[in-house]
């Protein structure tokens, strides 16, 4: 499956919450995701919290784009990837 690194910005900051409401939170986005054949791997936010960048594997970046859409999320940049390892040399 093809995997993709979304870029996204926040404004105002990613305010994540933690403990049981954020499990909520994630869950809800998962099971959008799911519903799309997307597959949310890891993301990574800067200091500020106002960018992220989120590794996902989908089937195509119009499934990585409706994930973010239907779970409320901001794409700025969708790009498909592959992973390059300083093991495999």
């Amino acid at each position: 499956m093809p995997r993709y690194v979304v870029e996204r910005t926040f404004a105002d900051g990613l305010h994540l919450p933690g403990g049981p409401e954020g499990d909520e939170v994630r869950a809800k986005i998962v099971a959008n995701n799911a519903k799309l054949g997307v597959t949310w791997l890891s993301s990574y936010v800067n200091e500020d919290r106002t960018k992220t960048f989120c590794i996902y594997d989908a089937p195509d970046t119009a499934a990585s784009e409706e994930a973010g859409v239907r779970s409320g999320v901001p794409v700025d940049r969708i790009t498909r990837v592959s992973e390059l390892s300083p093991y495999e040399y």
